[in-house]
């Protein structure tokens, strides 16, 4: 049975912390040396474990910042699992990311673990990062990660540092036993303003490249704030005269995956380091904090996310668009890019029928 995302989320992500000790380019969270002394307690962390597992336990993703800058970090992961949720993690790439560490949180039931590649060499890798040795340290990790049978799930943000090497990434990911490669295309916020995103065109060829290189790699292919992907897959499957095969994967994999498309606010909840609640990482409007109102209550409710979930709304060629039901293009591009969440995904090459007119007119 489909969730209803207007109730629930398929993926909460929380921001245990904003402390990190890498320098990332392209960082959402322009992350701190030090931890903020106003980051949710052990206990409202807790509490906020308990409203989640009460939206029908969606999926749970610890990220930073760097989670393991967090003392308490096993004893959360061991709270949420010992009430049934479903784990992940995405730690940074550091000197923290020991097999030790590993180790306890495998014992803590960690579900799988997510590391950041941003290119086949440590050249792109650690200019992307902002540090070097980065890469030596990520790959030395995932070597750990086999030795201790944890599935690994790789993530690559697509930039124009990387868009001419995504063959050789693809490789490496496969090389790596990932069961899970998530490709993000770039958002315009925080750090990530001062990037150059790759332009609409390269959007377009990257989605169908990825939608023929699917049938062709043992890992599961799933893709960040590019609902657009699933425009392309329907367009490509309909050429193809192929039934689709959303929501089929190629291992077993205990985490499982959106059995519809998941958006911004749609499906999707982000509670940042201090409490605060937002549509997705990317999206930063402030809905509310879970210190002041149920988690439910915010996401069910509040007007942000509401129009996030009625794609009626939507304005320009996304609101007129014949896929605007299963994609509704990247609405925290939107946002980024025109200051508006509700505006036409700026970065979509599609010209749909009903949108004729309002380019001619």
């Amino acid at each position: 049975m489909h969730r209803n995302y207007d109730e629930n989320p398929f993926i909460v992500i929380w921001e245990v912390t904003r402390a990190c000790a890498l320098k990332c380019l392209h960082c959402r969270a322009e992350a701190q040396y030090r931890r903020d002394p106003r980051e949710l307690t052990t206990q409202e962390g807790k509490q906020l474990i308990d409203q989640i597992y009460e939206m029908d336990n969606p999926l749970f993703v610890f990220t930073g910042g760097d989670p393991l800058m967090r003392e308490d970090l096993y004893e959360l992961i061991e709270y949420a699992v010992v009430k049934g949720v479903r784990v992940s993690m995405t730690p940074s790439a550091t000197p923290k990311v020991t097999k030790k560490a590993m180790e306890r949180a495998k014992k803590a039931g960690l579900s799988r673990w997510a590391f950041s590649v941003d290119g086949p060499s440590k050249e792109i890798h650690d200019h992307f990062r902002g540090t070097k040795g980065s890469f030596d340290l990520t790959m030395k990790a995932i070597q750990y990660l086999h030795e201790l049978n944890m599935p690994i799930q790789i993530n690559t943000v697509v930039s124009h540092y990387n868009v001419d090497h995504l063959e050789e990434m693809a490789k490496l990911v496969e090389e790596l036993g990932t069961v899970l490669w998530s490709v993000f295309f770039l958002i315009p916020t925080g750090r990530g303003q001062n990037l150059d995103l790759i332009s609409p065109d390269r959007h377009e060829q990257v989605m169908n490249w990825l939608y023929d290189l699917k049938d062709k790699v043992p890992f599961d292919i799933k893709t960040t704030e590019a609902p657009h992907y699933r425009r392309v897959s329907l367009q490509r499957q309909q050429q193809d005269g192929v039934s689709s095969k959303q929501g089929m994967t190629k291992r077993n994999d205990f985490l499982g995956r959106a059995p519809k498309g998941v958006n911004d606010g749609n499906g999707f909840l982000f509670i940042s380091h201090t409490g605060d609640v937002y549509p997705s990482g990317f999206l930063p409007i402030n809905c509310g904090s879970i210190k002041e109102e149920p988690l439910a209550e915010i996401y069910r409710n509040h007007p942000v996310f509401k129009e996030l979930r009625n794609p009626e709304l939507f304005k320009g060629k996304c609101g007129v668009c014949e896929y605007r039901h299963i994609c509704g293009g990247s609405r925290a591009r939107a946002y980024a890019v025109t200051g508006d969440h509700l505006e036409s995904e700026p970065y979509c090459t599609y010209i749909p029928d009903g949108s004729k007119e309002l380019i001619y007119s």
